[in-house]
């Protein structure tokens, strides 16, 4: 009898985490918190916002952002961008930590970052030549993919 409780409580919890993970619902602009908000009008305030929403998990929320032009952003709970994909043109220069840019300039010149992305551990950018870099936190180079 114990084991058959067990398991149904057992049961019950996987049932509660899957059915609270994953749930993304539309927000508005406004409803992004202010320092994604701040984001957009300082880098992207001729772009069309098509589609915003916020995704919770167990423990965190995260946005994202969908231009009408394809483009996206993707948002920490706090705001923070973790992820700026501009497809076919440049993703802003400002964006870019300073290391990183200056190591695209010297080598790779002819090319532009078209996305980016952050997490704690590292960096990764890919370039309009289609190359992938990586940048472990202290803006080293650790891996090229071609």
């Amino acid at each position: 009898m114990k084991k058959l409780i067990f398991m149904f409580m057992w049961l019950f919890g996987l049932y509660a985490t899957i059915a609270c993970a994953d749930n993304e619902k539309p927000v508005s602009v406004s409803q992004l918190p202010k320092k994604a908000q701040l984001f957009l009008q300082r880098h992207f305030p001729d772009r069309t916002v098509a589609l915003a929403k916020m995704e919770t998990e167990l423990m965190s929320k995260s946005y994202e952002v969908y231009f009408a032009n394809g483009e996206h952003i993707d948002f920490d709970g706090k705001g923070n961008w973790t992820e700026v994909d501009c497809k076919m043109s440049a993703v802003p220069a400002d964006i870019v930590p300073a290391p990183i840019a200056t190591y695209v300039k010297a080598n790779y010149p002819d090319t532009h970052i078209l996305k980016i992305e952050k997490d704690r551990k590292e960096y990764e950018v890919t370039l309009s030549n289609r190359m992938e870099l990586s940048f472990d936190s202290k803006f080293n180079i650790m891996d090229i993919d071609l």
